[in-house]
């Protein structure tokens, strides 16, 4: 579990709930469930026409992923890559076989050295591999943004409604302040959508697929680095500069403890 997202979440939610409650008017709030069921319905039913049901229907399994507490260590894998270096260079790529590994795009590309294709094929394949999982990624996150930027005009469409029909009839004067606090709500819950569940996801899905681009161009440059042959620490120095200088593993330098 993700406890920035759940933390986030959570605490949006109820410091929505406390200024809620603090208006003396929750029942208005609560007892209104037609205004985010328009809202709610009004997006998706808006996003579907701009995609296609498949795409539609799979961007929304991803918002699993925002909950989810990804091990993406990206040191641990270049760690798993220097210990395949150091096989490699002392065994042969065919000791690789016996090597168990952890992350399935670095081990699509060892088998692919393993069966002895060239290294410019095995890159043209991995960056090509690479460029269909974070165009996907980038979809999903297309999706999750058009419906950020579609709940908050559902919600004006509801407030517009309202106002119409309030205006429509003013008999009673009495009535035209809670006819309008009603026929506001849809924007309320437009916007209050968009900024704690639409948009964040976008953002986060964004940020994951940051950090997986990285994942996957190291996993291509250790393929290739041991395609070549090269020595495991400067693999391991060169894989490095990927990563924060203050979470860098330190190299150890030959002939020093």
């Amino acid at each position: 579990m993700d406890i920035a997202t759940l933390l986030g979440m959570v605490g949006a939610i109820a410091i929505v709930l406390l200024s809620v409650q603090r208006t003396g008017q929750l029942e208005m709030f609560t007892g209104d469930w037609f205004s985010p069921v328009f809202v709610i319905c009004g997006t998706l039913l808006g996003v579907m026409i701009r995609y296609s049901m498949g795409h539609f229907l799979s961007s929304l399994k991803v918002v699993a992923q925002t909950f989810s507490n990804q091990k993406n260590d990206p040191q641990l894998l270049i760690d798993e890559i220097v210990n395949l270096a150091t096989v490699s260079r002392k065994d042969g790529l065919l000791a690789l076989e016996k090597v168990t590994i952890s992350e399935p795009f670095l081990e699509e590309g060892v088998q692919m050295l393993i069966d002895g294709s060239g290294g410019d094929v095995v890159k043209q394949s991995m960056s090509k591999n690479m460029r269909g999982i974070l165009e996907r990624n980038s979809a999903s996150q297309k999706v999750w943004r058009t419906m950020g930027e579609a709940s908050p005009a559902f919600g004006m469409i509801g407030t517009v409604i309202g106002l119409v029909a309030m205006m429509a009839n003013m008999e009673d004067p009495k009535a035209i302040g809670s006819a309008m606090a009603l026929a506001l709500l849809t924007t309320l819950w437009g916007s209050f959508l968009a900024n704690v569940l639409f948009l964040p996801v976008a953002d986060k899905l964004k940020y994951r697929s940051s950090n997986e681009q990285m994942k996957l161009t190291i996993c291509i440059d250790g393929v290739m680095a041991i395609q070549s042959g090269q020595n495991p620490r400067v693999i391991a120095s060169v894989l490095g500069a990927y990563l924060d200088p203050t979470k860098r593993a330190q190299v150890p330098v030959k002939g020093k403890k």
